[in-house]
Order: structure tokens, then sequence, then C-alpha cells
């Protein structure tokens, strides 16, 4: 699995640079313009790691310094016999690329917390719910060093009958050290995505017709410009989003923003 390492306290350096697509080697750097990989790891300038491994869709195991916690994990517990066990999950929403219990039961969690919003808990069985830590939008709440503030996600023009209506389903900010990871969960370009600050970097989904089309989602990540964007579910009905093209359009009015493409569908 490939690598991407890349210094944050170098990053000015990087603009412009143009390297081949090989196989990175320690402390090799390489442009956003270049990047695709499986795995991509990014170093801030204390030496502290957030590596992210996408599994499929909206599943990611990310690790972070010493910390390992899992994204809305499905597809199965075989998924991620080869991962680190997680100190902590995070799951967006109720529907199926999101929430599985399967998965949930077979990863034999222990005592390892599962920070789901209420409409999951209400789905979840008994045989979790001492797992689950239950938040809110807005809420922050202190796990294992990390500050976890929930964030709205949701469909516009805002209709009871939305796929995703305010309220039900969680996006996520994770903070620690002074750096903090946005998780969109399934949402549009909504005003608490562009209202965010200092996002060292993002996972923005980009799916029709569940979620936003790729301008769409440009737009919002070049209103809260985070270091980093990583597009991530967007698999709709038609296949699979053009995210070169997201790529593209963020690119042509930023200079400060990496657009990271790693693949979310290995079997496609």
């Amino acid at each position: 699995m490939k690598k991407l390492i890349l210094t944050l306290a170098t990053i000015s350096a990087l603009i412009g640079c143009k390297n081949n697509k090989s196989e990175a080697e320690p402390g090799e750097m390489i442009p956003a313009e270049d990047s695709t990989s499986m795995t991509e790891e990014m170093v801030n300038s204390e030496e502290t790691s957030i590596n992210i491994t996408p599994v499929s869709h909206a599943t990611a195991v990310i690790n972070w310094g010493d910390a390992v916690f899992y994204t809305d994990p499905v597809g199965g517990a075989g998924s991620f016999e080869n991962m680190d066990k997680p100190d902590f999950v995070l799951v967006t929403d109720i529907h199926g690329d999101h929430m599985n219990a399967e998965t949930l039961e077979g990863l034999e969690l222990g005592e390892t917390k599962i920070i789901v919003p209420k409409a999951v808990q209400e789905k979840l069985p008994e045989s979790l719910q001492s797992n689950l830590l239950v938040m809110a939008n807005g809420e922050t709440k202190e796990i294992n060093g990390f500050s976890i503030e929930v964030i709205p996600m949701y469909n516009l023009p805002e209709a009871e009958d939305a796929m995703h209506v305010k309220g039900r389903g969680n996006g996520y900010v994770l903070e620690k050290d002074g750096k903090r990871l946005y998780i969109s969960g399934d949402t549009e370009d909504i005003p608490e995505m562009r209202d965010l600050k200092n996002i060292d970097a993002a996972l923005v989904c980009m799916n029709l017709p569940y979620t936003m089309p790729v301008d769409q989602a440009a737009e919002g990540v070049l209103a809260f410009a985070p270091k980093k964007v990583y597009p991530y579910h967007y698999r709709g009905q038609d296949g699979l989003a053009d995210v070169e093209k997201f790529k593209s359009l963020v690119e042509e009015k930023s200079d400060s923003i990496e657009v990271i493409l790693l693949d979310w569908y290995p079997e496609m």
C-alpha cells in the first residue's frame, strides 16, 4: 500500500513541486497534484501524524499519533482484520453505508466507545448499547485525549422528507494538540460547514442524489478552506462522482488547499 508523506511545516515549499507517482521513501514529500494512494500520512511540525486508510465509500481507519479510530465501519469485521484496533468509533447516520450492527458486533470492541447520534442509538441492538456515547448536533465532548464536536449534516433545501434531515445525523470535528480534522458525513454545502475554522484536514462527501454535486462541494470547501481535503463518499446512482473535476475546481481558485485523491472503491 502506497503511503504519501507530507510535512506541514514545509507545505509552502511543495507548491509547484513536480514529483513522480513512485513509491514514497521515508521522508519523501509528494505534492498534492500527483497524490493518489490508499493511505495518506500527514505530519505536522510536532511530528504527530494522521494516517487515513480508506476501507470503502464512507468507511475509514484513521491513525492519529498513537490513537486509532474508525469512522462508519460497515462491510463486515473481516474488512478490518489487518487494521489496528480502535480506541473509539464514530458513526454518522442510520443508513446502511454508515451504520451496520453486524460489523460493529463482529469487531469485538469490548468497552470501546461508539460515538453516535440518537437516531443511530435507537436502531442498534441491546448488545451494543453499553458501548454507545450519544452526541447531538452542537455538542462537544472529550474522549481519549480528543475534543469531539458534532457538526450538523443535512440536505438543502431543508424538508421533512429529505434523505438527511437536520439534527438526525452527525458530522464531526476532532481536535488534538491544535490539529483539527473534519468528517462531513452526508451533507450538502450547509452554513455550518462553511463556518468551520482552522481545519487541517477534511473528509468531504459528494454524490447524487444523496448529498451534493462536485461543484457544490468545491464551493463549500473553498469557503472554509481546509489545508487538505479528501473527497470521499462519492458513489451515487450513476456511478462515481468526478473527483478529478472537484480537484480542478478547488485548485483553480486556491493555491493553499491540497486535494488528496485516495482509492475509496478498490473493488471497482
